[in-house]
């Protein structure tokens, strides 16, 4: 099963796209959100350390992390794309925030 992520990842690795171009692409797609909040708490860290992990997310930056991991982009890459993963996020939030204050009359 491929997703838009796996296919970037492909194109990168095969020279198809460049890392700009990927790496804009990552800025302007919507990333999944985890469905567990983060712990904010020692005591919830230690809680969600007895659990099992979540499961990856198909489209979602996981694929890239296990890229970096299957040794099919590098350290540089890997750092080009996750600013660009947190730059996506970023703008979804203010979206988000901008939206609810128009709700809230703000």
């Amino acid at each position: 099963m491929t997703s838009e992520v796996t296919d970037l990842m492909g194109a990168l690795r095969d020279g198809a796209m460049s890392l700009d171009e990927v790496a804009q692409r990552f800025r302007s797609r919507s990333w999944p959100r985890r469905a567990q909040p983060r712990p904010t708490t020692y005591l919830e860290m230690a809680a969600q350390a007895q659990e099992d992990p979540e499961p990856d997310v198909p489209g979602s930056f996981d694929e890239v992390t296990a890229a970096l991991y299957r040794g099919e982009i590098s350290g540089e890459q890997y750092e080009v794309l996750a600013q660009a993963m947190a730059e996506s996020k970023r703008s979804e939030d203010r979206l988000q925030e901008e939206a609810e204050q128009g709700l809230n009359g703000s």
